[in-house]
């Protein structure tokens, strides 16, 4: 990364370096490979023992995280380390105490003492002793890639480090199809970050994301979650993104700007949890609703726009009815739907809202005469109550 006023540059991978990159990216998989059923500890070890010049070691460190992210690790099962451990300590102090001055301390024989009372051999509980740590965990699958894509996502990589420091995202997008739209602000809401879609003055949408350092708690998660946003973004036609970030330990306020035309395939659109468990409850109840997750984008031209994470569409009318859950949002957000309402939303929508939000439902109420409502739910939102919701919306 390079400073330039007050902006922020990524320094992209040349042709040469990227040639390099594929070439480490090659031996350091290889390496991963090899070492299924082995150890962290062994794999990192033999990782640094790869050649590498002082100029390429960032590059290196870079690939082994991305291939560290690729891999499924795990702790081998049984008896609780740290307990195991207290036990054969506290056998080999009392057995130290004991051994005469002129006498041997069998280390062996103390394994093999506790192991016989746990059921173990020697060897099986000098693996379990520290199974606990970092460095024990076992490699048990990598996620196959080639090396040229995984030296690819190097520059990816450091853009998302780069995001773990905004205040604010702003991105327009320009989708090829609402389908591809649809998958990418769904992958937004997989993610539970905090943003408003509007149309782009450069035609598409614009997605305005709250950074993590805007937030007074979770920000590390919360900025990981922005940081797996950035392949979503790159899966659009067009894209250009533009961060107001606090950088280094001044805080100095940069700003980082990245565009770019469609580099991967758009990822299966994945609903949120919350959503999948209503979708199956609300299919339990045999309503004539019948629940659909491709919903469309709705607008209102000067106004703003909603994506609904459900349409129930009655299955002897045709009547469409909308659903958008606003668990986790703000409550500026909810008033934005209220406001998009009021101004003339032709169409009948529900907008679930979490008591935490403390908005009340009669900001839209259902026996008024406006084409929405809310449902305020407090945990989990009942399916039934949705349903109940949905069949006066219908009745207006």
């Amino acid at each position: 990364m390079r400073r330039r006023g007050g902006e922020l540059h990524l320094v992209r991978l040349d042709d040469s370096a990227r040639e390099r990159a594929e070439e480490l990216a090659e031996a350091l998989l290889d390496l991963a490979r090899d070492h299924v059923g082995r150890t962290r500890g062994e794999l990192e070890e033999a990782m640094a023992q790869l050649e590498v010049t002082p100029g390429e070691q960032r590059i290196a460190d870079g690939l082994r995280k991305l291939i560290d992210d690729r891999c499924t690790f795990d702790v081998p099962g049984g008896a609780e380390p740290e307990e195991l451990r207290r036990a054969l300590f506290e056998r080999a102090a009392a057995a130290r105490r004991a051994v005469p001055a002129d006498g041997r301390f069998d280390r062996d024989a103390i394994l093999d003492e506790v192991a016989r009372a746990r059921g173990l051999d020697g060897p099986a509980l000098e693996r379990l002793l520290y199974s606990d740590l970092r460095a024990s965990h076992v490699l048990k699958a990598i996620d196959p890639i080639p090396a040229r894509a995984l030296a690819l996502g190097y520059d990816l990589a450091q853009a998302q480090a780069v995001l773990l420091r905004a205040v604010k995202v702003v991105v327009d997008v320009e989708c090829g199809s609402p389908g591809a739209a649809r998958a990418l602000f769904r992958k937004l809401k997989f993610l539970r970050l905090l943003h408003t879609i509007s149309p782009s003055p450069k035609g598409g949408h614009r997605i305005t994301i709250d950074g993590p350092l805007s937030l007074f708690e979770a920000v590390t998660r919360y900025g990981l979650q922005l940081a797996l946003a950035l392949p979503a973004f790159t899966a659009c036609d067009r894209w250009a993104l533009e961060a107001d970030l606090r950088w280094g330990k001044e805080r100095q306020r940069l700003t980082f700007r990245l565009d770019g035309e469609r580099e991967a395939r758009p990822e299966p659109a994945r609903l949120p949890d919350e959503i999948a468990a209503l979708l199956e409850s609300f299919r339990a109840l045999g309503t004539p609703w019948e629940p659909e997750a491709d919903a469309a984008i709705l607008e209102l031209p000067g106004v703003g726009l909603c994506v609904p994470d459900l349409a129930f569409v009655h299955r002897e009318t045709g009547e469409c009815v909308f659903l958008e859950v606003l668990g986790y949002w703000s409550r500026e957000a909810v008033w934005r739907r209220v406001e998009l309402v009021e101004h003339g939303l032709p169409h009948k929508i529900l907008f679930a809202v979490s008591e935490r939000l403390r908005v009340s439902e009669a900001a839209l109420p259902s026996d008024g005469e406006l084409p929405g409502a809310l449902i305020v739910y407090k945990g989990t939102l009942s399916a039934r109550a949705v349903a109940e919701r949905i069949e006066r919306l219908s009745r207006r």
